[in-house]
């Protein structure tokens, strides 16, 4: 079912949106590169549209992006800790003269959604099972990273919510608002304005940062990659990492099958995920940030591999459990 959603197109202010921002792909930045946690850059990618990218794009350091149309706006996901989301407020207003009207969060982790409560005016729009999620998980994530300065955050889950697809209306923008089915979780959107061919893929697809799904489908990760790359977008925002084209599809892809191969592999041969991973070369998906993520992904595939259902129920504790193991401590968090 697609609904729809029209922004007002009344005027709130009078003087024009500034176009400060060069139109420019943030280039890539990587851990331990001469500052690699360097400060968060909002680029222009196309008229009007904007990417919001926080180096290095690994845990907790996501992307968003705002969508402006004369004195309208829309904003995708928001940032994990207080300060963060602060900042991210401070650059959307530098481009729009008005605070964003529609905030769409692209599923429920905390990266994506705990900065909500930093912009009050806007109507937050998400996938129905983003709202049931982040209102039943709450600050979970915060516990995983105890040193991390989260802030006072404050737990806004969507107030307007779809199933299938909604289309949203930002002054002379369109924007299609879809559930492409179970991913990275089991509540993904995807933004895409078919205007100016550009996608937010929110964690679906990240650009030289390990995919993660235990919590969604290898197979639904897979089905979802088909459907947004027949979309045959120019501009691709990841959820993290800098922003691509349409080859990141095929990245992406690469390292899904080869999950599933190992999984096949795994249990064919009775060997448990965190073993099989102690004996994988990931080749170049190795140098992509997070490679420990290749447990829990794991744990997934063989789940699949079994015929449990995609998205059926893990215990992500024991999952990060395991992930730790594998890792000899904690990962690193630098939000």
């Amino acid at each position: 079912m697609r609904q729809t959603y029209d922004l007002q197109k009344e005027s709130l202010m009078s003087h024009p949106v500034p176009s400060a921002v060069p139109r420019s792909i943030p280039a890539p930045v990587r851990r331990g590169d001469p500052g690699f946690l360097g400060r968060p850059e909002m680029a222009e990618v196309a008229d009007g549209v904007f990417a919001y990218v926080q180096p290095d794009g690994g845990w907790c350091l996501n992307n968003a992006g705002l969508i402006v149309s004369g004195h309208r706006a829309a904003l995708v996901d928001t940032a994990a800790t207080e300060a963060r989301a602060r900042a991210l407020r401070t650059a959307v207003l530098s481009l729009t003269p008005t605070v964003p009207q529609v905030l769409i969060n692209s599923h429920s982790h905390g990266d994506h959604t705990f900065g909500n409560f930093v912009f009050p005016e806007a109507l937050v729009v998400g996938h129905e099972r983003t709202r049931a999620e982040v209102t039943a998980t709450g600050l979970h994530l915060t516990g995983l990273w105890p040193d991390v300065e989260w802030g006072a955050l404050e737990i806004v889950p969507p107030a307007l919510t779809f199933r299938d697809r909604l289309t949203l209306h930002i002054g002379d923008k369109v924007a299609e608002i879809m559930h492409l089915g179970i991913a990275h979780t089991t509540n993904d959107s995807v933004i895409w304005l078919p205007e100016e061919r550009v996608l937010f893929t929110g964690d679906v697809v990240m650009n030289g940062v390990t995919p993660f799904c235990p919590m969604g489908s290898v197979a639904g990760s897979l089905d979802a990659l088909a459907a947004m790359r027949a979309l045959r977008p120019e501009i691709v925002v990841p959820g993290h990492g800098p922003v691509g084209r349409a080859d990141l599809f095929d990245e992406t892809e690469g390292y899904l099958r080869l999950l599933r191969s190992l999984a096949r592999q795994g249990v064919a041969e009775g060997i448990d995920p965190v073993s099989l991973a102690r004996q994988t070369d990931l080749g170049p998906y190795g140098r992509w940030l997070d490679a420990e993520r290749l447990v829990p992904n794991l744990f997934r595939a063989y789940a699949e591999e079994q015929g449990e259902a995609r998205g059926s129920h893990v215990d992500m504790g024991e999952m990060f459990r395991r992930m730790v193991e594998y890792h000899g401590g904690v990962p690193t968090c630098h939000a």
